[in-house]
């Protein structure tokens, strides 16, 4: 295709031609030129959304055994940890590796990790860029809406908290694991499990019980996993917590 310019000069009809072969390819060739097509095969898929004039969103999605086009599933936005240098490459497919994919495993979700755009989750560009990912998984696969969950870890957890109560049209819950909560849970409207760890010397503790002692005493459902002996860093340890997400989220969706 970056050919395509001097071949012009030299033969007009020929390029016509190229063209208008171009335009009978199947629409996924056509979508593999402009960025990678939505998988829809079983297991992990690291792959590109392009966008106009916008950074491509690379993202990691995994994708259940059992999944058919013809049955909706659950969707998990997943949120990754901060990252050293502002370079994200590959932090959503981290992510997803060590504590998301194995937490989640038994929920026959589909789970979509997106490498964050030079920054935090909460920066305007970055939240175009999440809901650009989302709309592209909501118009590809088939996704109960009524069953879409954000969650995250670190600079994730706190994304997680974010996105619920800036975007709650989109979101049934949220479960945020070793995030910074809100200030305050004023109007704050989806049920919340929050996963974090007493001697977390990163994100303290007190805030996160806090916030979701204020949300329980406003009648949201709200429940706090606490833990002890684990620090910020130690990501995989949190994966027996997450685990309790799957039993959680299924009776919010009752």
């Amino acid at each position: 295709m970056i050919a395509l310019p001097h071949f012009r000069r030299i033969c007009p009809l020929c390029t016509i031609m190229a063209y208008a072969i171009l335009s009978l390819l199947p629409i996924g060739v056509a979508a593999q030129v402009a960025g990678d097509p939505p998988a829809l095969t079983p297991g992990l898929h690291n792959l590109k959304l392009p966008r106009a004039d916008e950074p491509a969103i690379g993202y990691t999605i995994s994708i259940p055994g059992n999944y058919s086009p013809a049955t909706p599933v659950p969707l998990i936005l997943a949120l990754h940890f901060g990252v050293g240098g502002g370079d994200a490459a590959g932090a959503g497919g981290s992510v997803m590796q060590i504590l998301i994919g194995p937490a989640f495993a038994g929920l026959g979700a589909i789970v979509v990790a997106p490498d964050s755009v030079r920054g935090n989750w909460t920066s305007p560009e970055n939240e175009k860029a999440v809901n650009a990912l989302l709309d592209m998984v909501l118009a590809h696969y088939a996704i109960d809406r009524k069953k879409v969950a954000v969650t995250g870890y670190s600079m994730g957890g706190t994304g997680s908290w974010h996105f619920a109560e800036k975007f709650p049209e989109r979101f049934s819950a949220a479960i945020p694991v070793a995030g910074r909560p809100p200030a305050s849970a004023s109007g704050w409207r989806l049920p919340v499990l929050a996963i974090h760890s007493r001697d977390d010397q990163v994100a303290p503790f007190d805030p996160t019980e806090a916030r979701i002692a204020e949300l329980q005493g406003a009648g949201v459902k709200a429940k706090l996993i606490p833990l002890t002996g684990i620090t910020h860093y130690e990501t995989h340890r949190f994966r027996d917590a997450l685990r309790q997400a799957v039993p959680w989220l299924r009776e919010v969706w009752k």
